[in-house]
């Protein structure tokens, strides 16, 4: 009840009466139509079956947790209340849904702890890894989720998909200790296809920009396949889950005034060092510059619990920045005489800006949380 559903519904959709006094049963709620293919409709999953959902993720208050397919975001809104310290991660291949889940968590202020990325959720996120809870809201080939099984946490990672063919899917619970892999299958379900197709005009959610051109066959070689590892022998049992991850003990964490100081000293420096890059036109500078931020983000890993570091946000961010590097210097590889080279150039550059601006401000917040919070 603290989670509003109807603030996940499109203006479009809940205006319609059918839907509006439909809202709390216990049933599949429409929030995406697409008329000249209902096939691609998409739908909140009921009540009954969001709860499966999240009692099967077992959260706990600071898991990370990776979410195939955006559902609008309702879904990660309600495990977000399960794990408020945790990072999220929404990976959606369609533009529009992204972007309509956007919308949403910036509404209800879940922005700064939910990201949305277009992109093929097959893929995972591996550069991010590893996941605590990994959750595939839409129907899966049980090929497709071994590159997802090698994403967990070696320590209680747990992932949980329907997996099957279209028809008819079984939602299995997954959980991976050191390499080894146990899974419980929970119950049949049916689950409409997971959108793994990433068009050119969903891109220009991250890009920020229409014409940049030779894109299409550089994302579809990233995104439209999904590489399928090798098989994982996955054992499979009734009870095992329930003895080998019961309810972890909470830790308590002490921090003293040198973990700390460390921790300021290297935040303070990243943010000096993501300013220099907005003065700098130098595409080589920013390249090295952002190689010595990730550095420092390494260093960060350690302590990305006991401080509770938006680790995985902040390394997103430097991912989008050098993915603006790699098209610049794609672009000026070119024919810089083209009419159309300075336009293209301002809108990569200045869309970079804005991504730096976007690290800047997440460093300072993580600055400003750890120097109030953490006062020895």
């Amino acid at each position: 009840m603290e989670v509003p559903l109807e603030k996940f519904v499109p203006d479009n959709l809940i205006n319609d009466p059918l839907i509006k006094s439909s809202l709390y049963e216990d049933k599949a709620t429409l929030f995406y139509y697409d008329e000249q293919n209902p096939r691609n409709n998409r739908t909140i999953s009921a009540p009954h079956m969001i709860t499966i959902m999240l009692q099967g993720l077992a959260l706990d208050e600071n898991d990370d947790l990776l979410i195939l397919g955006a559902k609008s975001g309702y879904i990660a809104a309600l495990a977000h209340k399960l794990a408020p310290k945790g990072e999220f991660i929404i990976l959606e291949a369609n533009s529009e849904i992204a972007k309509i889940t956007a919308n949403n968590l910036k509404n209800l202020n879940l922005d700064d702890n939910i990201t949305i990325i277009v992109k093929n959720p097959l893929l995972g996120m591996p550069e991010l890894s590893p996941w605590q809870k990994i959750l595939v809201t839409g129907a899966i080939e049980q090929t497709r989720i071994y590159p997802l099984l090698h994403q967990l946490d070696q320590n209680d990672g747990v992932l949980f998909a329907p997996i099957g063919p279209e028809k008819v899917q079984t939602y299995t619970q997954i959980l991976r200790q050191n390499n080894e892999f146990y899974g419980k299958k929970q119950l049949p379900v049916r689950f409409s296809h997971l959108i793994t197709q990433v068009e050119l005009e969903e891109l220009e959610l991250i890009t920020d920009f229409d014409d940049f051109e030779n894109q299409e066959n550089v994302h579809k070689e990233a995104f439209v396949s999904s590489p399928i590892s090798s098989k994982i022998n996955i054992k499979y049992t009734e009870n095992i889950l329930e003895e080998i991850n019961p309810e972890r003990q909470k830790l308590v964490h002490t921090v003293d005034k040198e973990q700390r100081d460390f921790i300021i000293s290297i935040l303070e420096d990243s943010i000096n060092l993501a300013k220099n890059l907005k003065i700098s036109g130098d595409n080589d500078f920013i390249i090295e510059t952002l190689n010595t931020i990730e550095e420092n983000f390494e260093n960060l890993k350690k302590s990305k619990k006991k401080f509770e570091l938006k680790i995985k946000r902040l390394q997103n961010e430097l991912n989008q920045i050098r993915s603006y590097c790699l098209m610049r210097k794609d672009l000026e590889d070119r024919d810089p005489s083209n009419p159309a080279f300075n336009d293209q150039k301002f809108k990569i550059v200045n869309s970079q800006i804005n991504e730096i601006n976007h690290l800047i401000n997440i460093l300072q917040g993580e600055l400003s949380r750890i120097q109030t919070y953490y006062k020895i």
